[in-house]
This record gives structure tokens, C-alpha cells and sequence, in this order.
């Protein structure tokens, strides 16, 4: 696998000219609603370091993760409610509305291919899940970090894939990797599309994005809703608390289910991730009353907490709220009136 490939497609004037259109590029670069501060300056950065290595064994299981086998004739049935299944982190194949789709499909082993040392995933084998998937109708891309936006995994997954539904920004990196140019819609805050009887709608979050040391924001970051006669889902996406969920929940909700970011957080990046207690804030702000916390359960990518915190503390603040709320297996096919309580993570301490 070419190093160089894991960067993904290079800026060039034409396409920054395009970016230059959307009213959320500003000083030649992407901005969030509300500012950022992502300046930890170099001073911070040895003890940052120190800490991301250090305690590795209880930010992550004692044993590799499970994931149950695929099936497909489950999984493809006709319902008038979505199917999904997590596969950790922020993976999420779902079947709605007589359509197949497929989220962030990070499959990869490690979520930091450039690094000298890898950050390993909980599962073993994951790529290998794509050669049991249907055809893909769509493929959802939040924004384009490496544990959302994987070489690897695209290149198996293009086979498979009809249409491509991206942040704006991330289509130079599909291209490059071999995807056809004509199958990618990338979108801005706001924007939305119809297929057959769903609309995709891209909203705000408050994040970054970029895959190297020169392209910092220079492509988007954002969530995803997915609306059918009978539903309606939304997945967050990365991103830290703000006056964005209101707004989401005032012009697109309230919301059936949300799969709710809720991992990695760090007092160090307060501002670009969701902790546990803010996901409630974020529900109750947008009027969802069924959730689950994504993005935890796949990779150790804050020396912060242990694997098993997020997840606790989500379930804590969740019942205090009194909202209904989902935790599967990973790979069990579940729906939004499904409540799975169960605490399996507690068999890998």
C-alpha cells in the first residue's frame, strides 16, 4: 500500500475556487458556527504525546472485540422500520426504505496509518466484513479523518458502491483513490438530496478536518439526516457542543433516533467532541428521545478515559434525562424502538 496514497487527492486552484463558493469558506480555509481554539501549542505537545502512549491497556480491551457474522436475509427483509448494525467507532450499515447505507465505513486496522506507532482497532479482521455486504446504494462520509475516511477500506468497498454522499471536500480524496467522479455528490451545510422515498440532508457540526500537515480544514465536516415517510434518523457526526443542535433540531427534527458521537472526548479538545453528559444536552436540544452513543467501542483515541467510560457515563446521564436509549453488539442488526441494555462491554475488562 503507497504511503503516499493514505493522504488522499491533493488541493489544486480549481478546486479551492470551488470551495471559495460555499458561504462557510472563509480565509481560505472551512469555519465552524461557533470559533474553535485548536492551538495546544508545542509546549503541550511532549506531555500530550507521553500521555497517548501511556495506559494503553485500560483504554482498551483485555481481549479483541466480536463482531457477530453478517445476515444478509435478516438484514435485507422487508420493514417499515430501518435495520442497522454498528461495527464500532462510527461504522453504521443500515437498511431504510428499501435502500442500503453504509456510514464512515472506517474498516481498517489502525486509525493512524501515517503515524510511526499504530492505533489498533478492538476487532480483528474487519475489512474482511465488506466481502459479506449487499450492494451499497450509498456511502455517507461525515468529514475525511483517518478513523472516518479509510484508503484501505474504500478500495475493497468500491466494487460494491452505487453512489457516494460526501462532505465537501472529501471527493479529491475518493477520486484519487479510483472512485468515479460521476457517483460522488459532495454537499455543504444545509444541502440535501432525494433517493426514491429518502432525503439525506448534511448538517452542522463542530469539528475539523484534514488528512495531512497542509490541508488543515480544507475540507468540510458535518452529520447526516435521514428522513423516509416513516422515520426519521439522525447521526451527528464529530463534533463538540454547541448552538448548532438547536438550530438542527428547529429546522429538521425532532428526531426519531440519533446515533450520538460519544468517545475520544478530552479536556485537551473540549471543543470538537462530545462528552458523554453534552450528548443528552445535544438529544434534548434537537427533541430525540431514542439514542445511542457511536464513536467509542473501536479505538483508543483519548488518553483521557477508559474504552468502557463513554459508554458508562452516556448510560448515567441518559437515564437521568429519562430518554430511551440503545446499546448493541457489535454487528447485531437492531431498529429505533429496540432498547438493548444489556452491558456486554463488561465481559473484556
Amino acid at each position: 500500500m503507497s504511503f503516499r496514497k493514505q493522504f488522499g487527492g491533493k488541493l489544486t486552484k480549481e478546486i479551492i475556487a470551488q470551495y471559495e463558493q460555499s458561504p462557510n469558506w472563509k480565509n481560505g480555509a472551512f469555519e465552524n458556527i461557533e470559533p474553535v481554539d485548536m492551538s495546544m501549542g508545542l509546549s503541550k505537545m511532549p506531555g500530550i504525546i507521553y500521555k497517548q502512549l501511556s495506559n494503553r491497556k485500560v483504554r482498551q480491551p483485555q481481549k479483541p472485540l466480536p463482531i457477530q457474522s453478517f445476515d444478509q436475509e435478516a438484514f435485507l427483509q422487508n420493514s417499515d422500520q430501518a435495520q442497522m448494525i454498528w461495527y464500532g467507532h462510527s461504522v453504521l450499515l443500515l437498511r431504510m426504505s428499501g435502500l442500503t447505507i453504509l456510514i464512515d465505513p472506517m474498516l481498517g486496522s489502525n486509525t493512524t496509518p501515517i503515524a510511526p506507532m499504530p492505533t489498533k482497532r478492538f476487532s480483528e479482521n474487519t475489512l474482511q466484513l465488506i466481502d459479506a455486504f449487499p450492494e451499497i446504494d450509498l456511502v455517507l462520509l461525515t468529514h475525511d479523518h483517518y478513523d472516518h475516511l479509510d484508503y484501505a477500506s474504500i478500495e475493497k468497498l468500491r466494487p460494491k458502491v452505487k453512489q457516494w454522499g460526501v462532505a465537501l471536500g472529501v471527493k479529491r480524496h475518493l477520486e484519487y483513490w479510483g472512485v468515479a467522479g460521476t457517483t460522488i455528490t459532495e454537499f455543504d451545510w444545509w444541502q440535501m438530496m432525494t433517493i426514491g422515498k429518502l432525503i439525506f440532508t448534511f448538517t452542522p457540526t463542530r469539528h475539523f478536518a484534514g488528512r495531512g500537515l497542509r490541508d488543515r480544514n480544507k475540507s468540510f465536516w458535518g452529520g447526516w439526516v435521514l428522513e423516509s415517510p416513516q422515520e426519521k434518523i439522525w447521526f451527528s457526526g464529530d463534533g463538540g457542543y454547541g448552538q448548532h443542535f438547536k438550530e438542527i433540531g428547529q429546522r429538521l427534527g425532532p428526531f426519531d433516533f440519533a446515533l450520538l458521537e460519544c468517545g475520544q472526548y478530552n479536556d485537551d479538545w473540549a471543543e470538537i467532541h462530545l462528552f458523554p453528559q453534552e450528548c443528552i444536552k445535544a438529544a434534548l436540544d434537537t427533541g430525540t428521545k431514542n439514542i445511542m452513543p457511536v464513536h467509542w467501542g473501536g479505538f483508543a483515541l483519548s488518553y483521557q478515559h477508559t474504552w468502557q467510560e463513554p459508554v458508562e457515563d452516556f448510560v448515567k446521564a441518559a437515564e437521568a434525562a429519562q430518554l430511551h436509549y440503545t446499546l448493541p453488539r457489535l454487528g447485531e442488526i437492531f431498529n429505533i424502538q429496540d432498547q438493548i441494555t444489556e452491558k456486554w462491554w463488561l465481559d473484556f475488562d
